[in-house]
């Protein structure tokens, strides 16, 4: 199963925590949305690719 991250904003420490733990064992990629002009293109492409998609405020 494929997992995607997104961050809306930088991960704390126990989001990091969080993270770490719900993709144990499991194929994952992350995505930031606190960056200047994030390529939404790539978001969409990388969200249809996912089993599932957890976004992180």
């Amino acid at each position: 199963m494929k997992i995607l991250h997104v961050y809306r904003s930088e991960p704390s420490e126990t989001t990091k925590k969080l993270v770490q733990i719900v993709s144990e064992g499991r194929e994952s990629e992350s995505f930031d949305l606190n960056m200047d002009n994030p390529d939404y293109n790539a978001l969409v492409d990388l969200v249809l690719a996912a089993d599932q998609t957890i976004c992180w405020w």
